[in-house]
């Protein structure tokens, strides 16, 4: 068992899961980022502790079954697959809080992540989703929605019910108006560039812009520019880091 309890198999070409790794009944981050896998062994769910498992840059075009029996998992990043659904059995990671499904092949939002109650993070961007749900509002605790390079053509309504927000980021989508949004009072960055908007959203006082007509010059996707001065220290505070996965294994 490693000391610190995590193992990190990013990056190793790997077409199957080494079942040697669930003899680890006490191991709490899996990082499988980067690998050729398109399926897990039911041996999997062994791993009771697990909170972090990284599945991002594999050739899932399904989730497979088993990870939906880790209850204990925080923190799930599946981008970068081929699914173009999620099961209703993820229902059952309760304890589950930040969900990335980036660059997949998802047409609509499963509507099963509405039910993820304690979901704080969702990263849906590089899809081809047209609308959300309208539950997806009662997810109370969500803070950020990264919905960039979708399809869609109007601000989502649902967003608008839903003040509890901190970043909402619909760069690079097919918007062309942006209704106000000052009354969302938990709003803090709105991102919104790369649409072909005839307005800016008018935004509560101190809440940041990035897009056309707005007082922010970086673009804070792109990271490397930031940190120059204050203002974009303060928007790059509320950016979500990469999976450590995708860093160790960029780095090789």
């Amino acid at each position: 068992m490693p000391t610190d309890k995590m193992v990190d198999l990013s990056g190793r070409q790997i077409r199957r899961f080494p079942l040697c790794i669930c003899s680890f009944r006490e191991l709490v981050k899996l990082y499988l980022s980067d690998n050729k896998l398109n399926h897990l062994p039911p041996e999997l769910e062994q791993l009771q502790s697990l909170q972090i498992l990284a599945l991002d840059f594999n050739f899932f075009q399904t989730l497979p079954p088993v990870v939906c029996t880790l209850k204990q998992l925080c923190i799930l990043y599946l981008g970068n697959n081929k699914l173009g659904d999620l099961p209703a059995e993820l229902r059952q990671l309760q304890n589950l809080k930040t969900l990335w499904i980036e660059s997949n092949c998802l047409y609509h939002l499963p509507s099963v992540v509405c039910e993820l109650k304690h979901l704080k993070t969702l990263h849906v961007g590089s899809n081809a989703l047209r609308a959300l749900p309208g539950q997806l509002q009662y997810l109370k605790e969500l803070r950020t929605i990264w919905l960039s390079s979708n399809q869609l053509t109007d601000f989502p309504p649902v967003l608008l019910h839903m003040p509890f927000l901190e970043v909402i980021d619909v760069d690079c989508n097919a918007i062309r108006d942006f209704p106000n949004l000052v009354h969302l009072t938990g709003l803090k960055l709105v991102i919104y560039d790369h649409n072909p908007c005839r307005n800016a959203p008018k935004v509560g006082k101190g809440v940041h812009r990035v897009g056309r007509w707005s007082e922010e010059s970086p673009e804070p996707r792109k990271r490397s520019g930031l940190g120059r001065d204050k203002g974009s220290e303060d928007i790059n505070s509320l950016l979500p880091p990469p999976p450590l996965s995708c860093k160790l294994s960029h780095s090789n």
